[in-house]
């Protein structure tokens, strides 16, 4: 799974923290990060919920093609 972060458009809410918190954490500034060596997702089934609970959307959960 690809995880990817929009930076310019979160707003640090932490929803994704809160949901997935082994997957996501926040910067020093506040905003969503992913948690080193975590950023495939690591087979974390609230991954996806997390991106859901993003209130600007600027989590995107995709799978690689193959």
């Amino acid at each position: 799974m690809h995880i990817e972060i929009d930076k310019d458009v979160c707003i640090g809410a932490g929803q994704c923290a809160l949901t997935a918190p082994r997957v996501f954490t926040q910067d020093d500034d506040g905003y969503s990060t992913l948690i080193p060596d975590r950023e495939d997702g690591a087979g974390d089934p609230m991954v996806r919920e997390a991106a859901r609970a993003c209130p600007v959307g600027a989590i995107k959960v995709t799978e690689p093609a193959g």
